[in-house]
C-alpha cells in the first residue's frame, strides 16, 4: 500500500489569471524563489513520494520544459558556488522522477486524473491539486498513512463555517472525529445547499486513493456541468468499501485566484528564511 506516485492535474488554461497565462502557466508563477508547481511537488516527496506524474496540456509547453534536464546551467550554478540550487535541479530523474502527461481536451477533473493511469500503473497515489499550497508535508504522510491502514482511500478536509460549504464537495460522516483528526466517510455531497449539507467538513485539494480508484474513473459519466466529476468516482468508493478523510490542521493557500495567490506569495515569504526579514521590513514601512 506503499504510495510513490502522485499525480498534479496542471491543464487548465488558468483564465482568471489572463492575461499573464498566456504566455506562462500559472504553476509556473513563482512565489518567493521557486514556482508553486515546486512547492506542490517538494510536499510530495516529502512525503515520500518519488514519482511526479504532471496532467498538462499541449498548449503548455513550458510546463514539460521545467522538467528538462539542463546540463549546461548545472554546470554554471556549479562553477559559481551556488552548489545547493545546481544539487536541486540535478535531482530530478534521480532521487525522483517525473513523467508529463497530457489531458488532450478540458473534461473536468476526473478526466484530467485518468489521463495519468497508464504512467501510475495499478498501485495507490495521491492526487495534489497545485491551486492549493500546503504548509508541510505532514497531511499527505498523515494520508499516506490512513490509507495503508485502512485500505481505502482518503480525502483532505477542513472545518468551515456552515454558510461556506455551499461552494465546496462535502462530506457526509459515517462516525465521530477521532483523536488523529481521522472520521469515517459514508458519502460526498457536491456544493449542497448549507441548510441540507451532511456537515461542515469540506474537501481540499488533496486525495489519497487506492487503485480500484482507476475502475470508477473510468466509468464516470458526465456529471455537474457536462464534466466528469472526480467526486462522483469517490462516491462510488465510499458506497463499498473504507474511506476516511483527514481533518487538516496544516496551513493551507489558495492560489486559484490572483489575490489568494499574493496573499500566499507574502505568506510564504514571511516563514522563508531568506526573505523573512526584508520582506517583514518592507509591510512594516507600509503601515506608516
Amino acid at each position: 500500500m506503499q504510495v510513490r506516485s502522485a499525480v498534479i492535474p496542471a491543464a487548465g488554461r488558468g483564465t482568471r489569471f489572463l492575461p499573464a497565462t498566456k504566455a506562462v502557466p500559472k504553476e509556473l508563477f513563482p512565489i518567493g524563489d521557486q514556482p508553486a508547481l515546486q512547492i506542490v511537488i517538494d510536499e510530495a516527496l516529502g512525503a515520500g513520494i518519488d514519482h511526479i506524474v504532471v496532467v498538462s496540456s499541449r498548449d503548455k509547453p513550458a510546463i514539460a520544459d521545467y522538467f528538462e534536464r539542463d546540463d549546461e546551467l548545472i554546470g554554471l550554478l556549479d562553477e559559481s558556488g551556488k552548489t545547493q540550487l545546481a544539487e536541486r535541479l540535478r535531482s530530478i530523474g534521480t532521487d525522483w522522477r517525473a513523467t508529463v502527461v497530457y489531458q488532450d481536451e478540458p473534461r473536468g477533473l476526473g478526466h484530467a486524473v485518468g489521463c495519468a493511469r497508464e504512467a501510475v500503473g495499478d498501485e495507490p497515489f495521491a492526487v495534489l491539486l497545485p491551486d492549493e499550497l500546503m504548509g508541510s508535508s505532514a497531511l499527505l504522510a498523515q494520508m499516506n498513512g490512513v490509507c495503508a491502514s485502512t485500505g481505502g482511500s482518503v480525502v483532505a478536509a477542513i472545518n468551515v463555517p456552515r454558510d461556506e460549504v455551499g461552494s465546496y464537495g462535502v462530506i457526509d460522516p459515517a462516525g465521530a472525529l477521532n483523536a488523529d483528526g481521522v472520521i469515517a466517510v459514508r458519502d460526498l455531497v457536491e456544493k449542497p445547499d448549507p441548510a441540507d449539507a451532511p456537515s461542515n467538513f469540506i474537501l481540499t485539494g488533496r486525495y489519497v486513493l487506492t487503485a480500484d480508484a482507476w475502475t470508477e474513473i473510468a466509468a464516470l459519466k458526465p456529471g455537474r456541468g457536462g464534466e466528469l466529476q472526480l467526486t462522483d468516482a469517490l462516491r462510488a468508493q465510499a458506497a463499498r468499501a473504507p474511506f476516511h478523510a483527514v481533518v487538516s490542521e496544516v496551513s493551507r493557500h489558495d492560489t486559484g485566484n490572483p489575490l489568494g495567490f499574493l496573499t500566499a506569495s507574502i505568506e510564504l515569504g514571511l516563514v522563508n528564511p531568506d526573505l523573512r526579514q526584508p520582506l517583514r521590513a518592507f509591510l512594516d514601512q507600509l503601515k506608516r
